[in-house]
């Protein structure tokens, strides 16, 4: 008996029923499992109150850090809800733009559902704004760019990167522009400024409105490690990865006016201790010097809430190191601002207010603005917006 075409109609439906198998699996649904909720967060209400979220159904406690917020400078406690969801809702909060991340069972991570970061020197954080600041709020007007730009460092050895505002219409026109150096402080970097500090927006506003000139703003990182803090210890690097590569950097690379009148220095905390050092080490470079929420750390130090004290001065200090310019009445001539703002509430208020006290001392018109308010963006941003328009006037 023939048997080969009964294989062959045995291996075709083999085949046929094989191939409805596989195209059945393809197209059946998944097997049912878990999906997680959607989520919101945060949720910014039109009463400025903020609600944060996060999916978390095995944790068993979770805080919201925000230190900048006030009132929250230990922690909120996230409520768990039957979903799996923990969230927790603060507020009014102020106009402005705040940082924040979650802590689920000892473990820091940013908000798994909002896109929008702002780096500091060794971590990330989530980032929020609340709308309402008029100052620095996005508005409808010409718009510069921030650029995140890389460089070698002669001094360091090592690729760096800094931040550089550049004024609308930039790109398309001629001329050079006066440069301002931005410093941020302690435990930020270069990405700080331009994000929760909003240097971008308020700079766009203040030129919109005819209260600054065009400008361009170098924001650089001013920690030289990612472990600790540059002041003191890494100062004499930073000072020369700012002299030698970041100055000659902007100077090669960007329409810049490079003479005294046209070249502005400020930063805030530890960025306003390494204006001083840089500033005043070079008075005749700079016209313009801002110091916010800083002073003289090694001269008057302060002692922060839970810090370690400050290591003992040894050798000559920054006066003694400084004098000489310090009484050069012809690098005063040019200097045409000095300016320091610090809130009453912040830890640093003795150190600012002593610092200026010395400058003035040694003939400097030291113009210092003590404002309501703690060691926070709160304050700064405010700052930049005070300061920027008297800048190349």
């Amino acid at each position: 008996m023939n048997r080969k075409p009964l294989f062959r109609s045995s291996a075709l439906l083999y085949a046929a029923l094989s191939a409805a198998a596989l195209a059945s699996a393809q197209t059946a649904p998944a097997a049912a499992r878990p999906q997680a909720p959607q989520i919101v967060s945060p949720e910014i209400q039109p009463d400025r109150r903020v609600t944060f979220r996060i999916h978390a159904p095995h944790a068993e406690a979770v805080q919201l850090m925000a230190y900048d917020i006030p009132g929250n400078n230990q922690g909120a406690a996230l409520t768990k809800g039957d979903n799996g969801v923990w969230e927790v809702t603060l507020g009014p909060i102020d106009p402005g733009a705040y940082r924040y991340s979650f802590n689920v069972d000892g473990v820091m991570t940013v908000d798994p559902h909002n896109p929008e970061t702002s780096e500091s020197n060794n971590n990330t954080w989530s980032l929020f704004d609340v709308p309402g600041a008029d100052f620095m709020d996005t508005k409808n007007v010409p718009h510069g760019a921030v650029a995140a730009v890389t460089y070698y460092s002669t001094a360091l050895g090592r690729f760096r990167r800094m931040q550089i505002y550049t004024p609308p219409g930039y790109e398309s026109g001629s001329g050079k522009l006066p440069v301002f150096y931005l410093l941020h402080g302690a435990g930020d970097s270069d990405d700080s400024w331009p994000t929760v500090g909003r240097a971008g927006f308020i700079m766009d506003n203040l030129i919109a409105a005819g209260k600054a000139k065009p400008m361009i703003v170098v924001m650089p990182a001013g920690h030289t490690s990612r472990t600790g803090f540059s002041m003191p210890a890494r100062a004499d690097d930073f000072n020369r990865d700012f002299l030698d590569d970041i100055m000659p950097y902007v100077e090669k690379n960007y329409r810049v006016q490079s003479d005294r009148a046209h070249r502005a220095i400020a930063g805030l905390s530890m960025g306003g201790a390494q204006t001083l050092n840089i500033a005043v080490a070079h008075l005749n470079d700079f016209a313009c010097i801002g110091v916010f929420s800083s002073g003289l750390f090694t001269m008057f130090p302060a002692q922060r809430p839970g810090a370690p004290p400050a290591p003992a001065a040894t050798g000559p200090n920054w006066e003694q190191q400084n004098l000489a310019n310090l009484d050069n009445a012809t690098y005063k001539k040019g200097l045409k601002l000095f300016w320091f703002g610090t809130g009453r509430e912040d830890f640093l208020i003795d150190t600012s207010r002593k610092t200026v006290a010395l400058l003035k001392t040694h003939g400097f018109n030291v113009e210092f603005h003590e404002s309501a308010g703690a060691h926070t963006w709160t304050n700064w941003r405010d700052y930049l917006d005070i300061f920027a328009p008297q800048l190349f006037q």
